[in-house]
């Protein structure tokens, strides 16, 4: 029988340790403190219809104070008046001036040859002349006409006359017996014919005059027509001699020296440099707040100038709006056509507005909504923008001092009402 080892078997007592029952309840402890931390935020978490990473979004904070609606854009200087000559009649063009030279206002700075105009002119001339002749004419004609009906007029007034007397005289012999009744009735007859005469010469005369005044009206016209004619013609003739409208400078040549142009086509360009002005592009957007006079900087060659909003296109281009600002004052001699300034328009200053960060929040929601951020959830609430400004825009309704929205990176959101957003 073999023997066990029970008898060399010793109970061994076992002390307890403090320290690693300490730590057991620090583990227990700092448990406990996590689950208190992560379980409010695990419990925001599962509420949210969503979940965004932090970095995929901005953020701004709602401020009040002062708030400046301007537009700022780069523009170029161009002249008020820059108008482009024309060949008024085809022909050979001579070019009296080169691109850049100064000009006064009537020079000539091109001549035309247009043998065919000249022509015209001269033909028509005598056309004029001819008919100044037959104007004359018809005066004296009328004048001879005239004289011949008033001699016969005062002719049958004298028959009348005599007429009268010879009835006078026949009517006493005939009373005295000295000559038969039937001299009195031919006297009579006599005297009624020279009347009648007297009338038909006294119609004719009123009538031919007003026909003859007729005639020498009508030749007037043809002639005054014809005068205008000529006129016009000469007018073309010197419009022949290209002048100059305004005082400036040449601009740009269109047509190499002694060419041959068909009528309207253009010639070259004058660029009036005391009337500049400077063009910018505008946003749609802000194009409808833009106004004639309102006020602006114009910044260039170290110099800062005030200007005047002085015309608005009506034409929307590519999404933007051509404007036009003059100088204020007189126009800076420096200046040259087509150079680039930096412009600003101030459109509105107000102080104490409730403005926030402009972002894409703005266009996504068409200022309807924003996404207020606390304790890492973005909750949707209904807001009332109003004007805007390149980077603020101001807020009427639905937010208040301090607030914190999203300013962009909501599409992402799908629209949800709540959206947890994760580091």
């Amino acid at each position: 029988m073999i023997r066990d080892t029970s008898a060399q078997d010793r109970l061994v007592e076992v002390k307890p340790n403090r320290k690693r029952r300490l730590m057991l309840i620090g583990a227990g402890v700092a448990a406990v403190a996590v689950l208190a931390f992560v379980l409010p935020q695990a419990s925001r978490l599962f509420s949210a219809d969503a979940s965004v990473s932090a970095s995929r979004l901005a953020f701004a904070a709602v401020e009040r104070g002062l708030f400046v609606r301007d537009i700022a854009a780069e523009g170029k200087v161009v002249a008020a008046v820059s108008p482009t000559l024309y060949a008024t009649s085809g022909g050979a063009v001579t070019l009296k001036v080169h691109a850049g030279d100064a000009v006064k206002k009537g020079q000539v700075l091109a001549t035309i040859v247009s043998p065919e105009l000249t022509n015209k002119l001269a033909q028509e001339q005598s056309a004029a002349d001819a008919m100044e002749v037959d104007y004359l004419r018809a005066q004296i004609d009328a004048r001879k006409k005239r004289g011949e009906l008033q001699k016969a007029y005062d002719n049958a007034q004298i028959d009348q006359q005599g007429a009268e007397r010879d009835l006078a005289r026949y009517q006493k012999a005939f009373s005295q017996g000295a000559v038969p009744s039937m001299n009195v009735d031919k006297a009579k007859d006599e005297l009624q014919k020279s009347k009648i005469t007297t009338l038909h010469a006294k119609a004719d005369l009123g009538t031919d005059s007003d026909s003859l005044n007729f005639d020498i009206k009508s030749k007037k016209l043809a002639h005054d027509r014809q005068v205008l004619l000529v006129e016009d013609l000469k007018r073309q003739v010197d419009d022949l001699n290209v002048k100059s409208p305004v005082d400036g400078q040449v601009g740009q040549l269109f047509i190499a020296e002694r060419a041959t142009v068909a009528k309207d086509a253009q010639l070259l360009s004058v660029i009036d440099l005391s009337a500049l002005e400077v063009e910018m592009k505008v946003p749609e957007s802000f194009a409808r707040d833009l106004g004639i006079g309102m006020g602006g900087e114009i910044t260039g060659n170290g110099n800062t100038w005030k200007g005047l909003v002085s015309a608005i296109s009506p034409e929307v281009v590519n999404g933007e709006v051509a404007a036009r600002l003059r100088f204020e004052g007189d126009t800076p001699k420096q200046l040259r056509q087509n150079q680039r300034l930096s412009v600003r328009i101030l459109l509105d200053k107000r102080d104490n507005v409730l403005t926030v960060q402009r972002g894409s929040f703005v266009d996504e929601s068409g200022g309807a909504y924003a996404y207020i951020v606390r304790d890492g959830i973005a909750e949707k609430h209904p807001i009332r923008v109003g004007a805007s400004s390149i980077d603020k825009v101001e807020i009427l309704d639905g937010l208040k001092e301090g607030d914190r929205i999203v300013i962009s990176g909501t599409d992402s959101f799908k629209n949800a009402a709540r959206v947890a957003i994760s580091r």
